[in-house]
């Protein structure tokens, strides 16, 4: 997927759900995957996108969730 195409993406799910695109990390969450799935395991990147937003939610910092989980990711031992 193309980032415009991304973007829009990002926006119209936003949109559906109620959500600030504004306030959506896209660099942050495509990090956080890519550090998941080489670190730990393919899977891992959504789930652990999932978690952070789940973390965030209910309100956690999202720039020090993501801190942690990208961390641990990077460090898990594989």
């Amino acid at each position: 997927m193309s980032e415009p195409d991304l973007s829009a993406w990002v926006a119209a799910l936003c949109g559906a759900l109620g959500l600030d695109p504004g306030q959506v990390d896209t660099t942050a969450v495509l990090d956080l995957a890519r550090d998941a799935a080489h670190g730990i395991a393919r899977p891992a990147a959504p789930v652990s996108a999932f978690l952070v937003g789940l973390a965030v939610g209910r309100g956690a910092d999202p720039a020090d969730a993501f801190g942690t989980a990208a961390a641990l990711a990077v460090a898990w031992p594989g």
